[in-house]
């Protein structure tokens, strides 16, 4: 019974350990999906320690500029359709376009939707990347990444074709511009400020009189120039014209009845170096930002407007035509961004900050360490086995996962009993030798002296003796010569015990040997049975998975490494797993079995001693 309960509380452990181990696992390292094996934890600071805002953004499109020194393009898909950002809460997918991807040159620019960015906070999210298989593909959501009231996106990225509106209204540019690689954000607009891009009118970029609107673009002069138009916009009389004048942003409006307003000058902006300007139009108040710091102030509305825009100038594309007195900007312009609404102070200074890709940027935007996943089964080579591994090889392997289990739990239990008993066995053997220099105490069956040996012993070493084989066979010897002295027990001489009742004592002893035997072999058969069965249960589903490893690439029609290594690669697993149940029972069976064998000697060896003293002191 003692040994009963103690395999039951064994398995309960062992159990309990197992769910227990899978449970810290999973909630200590919470991974949004295994098949994505890389992660890196991005978190935008908005507290002084980043970039301070003045006040909250709402939803944010975050420029995440990836190279070398902060992602490992090798280990990411070459057009990067496996990435991925998740939410804090490690469950929440966040919308995402990649703007450029160049795994060459290590360098990346994606936009990705960050919702409700607070000031004095840090906000972070996951970066998910390193996931090789069939799963991992392009999720880019161009229009997505932008909310409703982003009127107009021009990145400028394309090269000999149109411009296209990243936003949601489609207001394609018409005409293609004059690409300019390495600018700012991956590709820009060169201005030669004799001919402008022109930007049509679209329901989402009418203006009513008054009306709210944000405008913001990265943009580089190439040397000072008087009243150099950037953007403007023109309908009858009225005007609205983003410039600079000798280095000087300004932002000029001109009402129905040709009154015109220009922002007071502020500090001279150099050439040849990128600056973040943006014009924000709120009611009466028109104000200009400088990489996002307020600039200068207009009091001033925005006219209400409903034509074509261009972008460098006054001058139609192909037209030589342009506005007394001002001229087109000559340098680059990228990242174009018009919105419906007015946009808070701190959207603005953010925008300019995580944009910029400066030391302000960093500290705005700080990537983490990179963490592999947590699960053995997802990563590396071993993960592309478990991907590829077919639903044969699962049942293989979950057949031989449980002969493992019952393998491991034989061996555990085999070797506590064995020494257990092996004890035992010492302890008895040495209140034994006490006894066995006078046999008389076995003449009175009513002796407790025989019945009792090593009661004098401790509990925990009674208990010992008590679970000794040989103390089994020790008993069975003293109940026969008690059933056989039991006769003369009112005769005043003792007899002796003749030579068949010693004969059928030493049978008895024999007989007790071999249940006693049986009982320590008991299950050691399961380890034979997992040494043999394991590889060729593990060599059968191999076969399995190759043969449907070759019928699906006879089907596909396609001969190549790729379609085939993997599905062998993970067939061979089935035999993998079946020389890994088989080797530990291989090695734990020829260690019980050379235990069994000492203790079986032990037993022998009582019986001939038992025996011989038993004759010596029970002659006729």
């Amino acid at each position: 019974m003692d040994m009963k309960r103690a395999n039951t509380t064994f398995l309960k452990s062992l159990l309990f350990g197992l769910l227990a181990v899978a449970f810290l696992s999973g909630s200590a390292n919470a991974w949004w999906n295994d098949e994505w094996t890389i992660r890196k934890k991005v978190t935008l600071d908005t507290t002084d320690k980043g970039v301070a805002l003045p006040d909250a953004t709402g939803t944010v499109p975050v420029l995440i500029r990836l190279h070398d020194g902060n992602f490992k393009f090798d280990n990411a898909k070459e057009d990067g359709s496996d990435l991925r950002f998740v939410a804090a809460d490690d469950k929440t997918l966040l919308t995402f376009h990649i703007e450029k991807w160049d795994a060459l040159m290590g360098e990346a620019f994606v936009w990705m939707k960050l919702p409700d960015v607070k000031p004095g906070a840090q906000t972070t999210f996951w970066l998910y990347y390193g996931n090789s298989g069939p799963k991992a593909v392009k999720v880019d959501d161009v229009k997505g990444t932008y909310d409703a009231e982003t009127a107009l996106v021009y990145h400028f990225s394309e090269h000999g074709t149109p411009v296209i509106d990243s936003s949601a209204s489609g207001a394609n540019a018409q005409g293609t511009g004059v690409a300019a690689d390495s600018s700012m954000i991956g590709t820009g607009l060169r201005l030669d400020g004799k001919t402008a891009l022109t930007v049509p009118t679209a329901p989402s970029l009418f203006w009513g009189d008054g009306a709210a609107m944000t405008w913001s673009a990265w943009i580089k002069s190439a040397a000072p120039q008087p009243n150099a138009v950037i953007y403007i916009r023109r309908e009858d009389r009225k005007a609205f014209i983003i410039g600079a004048d000798n280095g000087i942003p300004y932002v000029e409006v001109t009402a129905a009845n040709g009154a015109t307003q220009r922002s007071p000058a502020g500090a001279v902006v150099p050439p040849n170096s990128w600056h973040h300007l943006a014009v924000v139009a709120s009611g009466s108040k028109i104000t200009l930002y400088l990489d996002g710091e307020s600039y200068s102030t207009l009091p001033a509305s925005l006219p209400g407007m409903n034509s074509a825009a261009m972008i460098g100038g006054d001058v139609e594309a192909g037209s030589s035509d342009a506005a007394a007195g001002e001229a087109g900007f000559k340098g680059e312009i990228d990242e174009l961004e018009i919105s419906k609404t007015a946009r808070s102070a701190g959207f603005i200074k953010l925008a300019a900050t995580t944009q910029g890709g400066s030391d302000k940027t960093a500290d705005a935007l700080a990537f983490g360490e990179e963490e592999q996943t947590s699960s053995v089964f997802s990563g590396g080579y071993f993960g592309v086995i478990i991907k590829n591994l077919s639903v044969d090889g699962w049942v293989v392997i979950g057949i031989l996962a449980v002969m493992a289990c019952i393998s491991w739990y034989v061996m555990v239990t085999k070797v506590s009993y064995l020494n257990a008993i092996g004890v035992g066995n010492a302890l008895f053997l040495k209140e034994w030798q006490h006894m066995a220099a006078d046999l008389t105490v076995l003449d009175d069956p009513d002796s407790d002296a025989a019945r009792n040996i090593g009661a004098g012993a401790g509990k925990a070493d009674q208990r010992s003796i008590r679970r000794s084989p040989i103390y089994h066979i020790y008993h069975i010897g003293v109940d026969e010569i008690h059933k056989r002295m039991a006769a003369d027990k009112c005769e005043e001489k003792r007899k002796g015990l003749s030579g068949r009742s010693i004969q059928a004592i030493r049978a008895s002893l024999d007989g007790g040997l071999v249940r006693e035997t049986q009982r320590i072999n008991n299950k050691i058969v399961l380890l034979t049975i997992c040494i043999s069965g394991g590889p060729f249960l593990g060599l059968l589903g191999t076969v399995v998975g190759v043969m449907i490893t070759f019928a699906a690439v006879a089907a596909a029609g396609e001969v190549n490494v790729n379609a085939i290594a993997p599905g062998i690669a993970a067939a061979l697993l089935a035999t993998v797993a079946g020389l890994a149940v088989a080797i530990p029972s291989l090695f734990g069976y020829n260690y019980i079995l050379t235990r069994v064998k000492e203790t079986t000697s032990d037993m022998h060896v009582f019986i001939d001693e038992f025996v011989t003293r038993m004759a010596e002191f029970y002659r006729e």
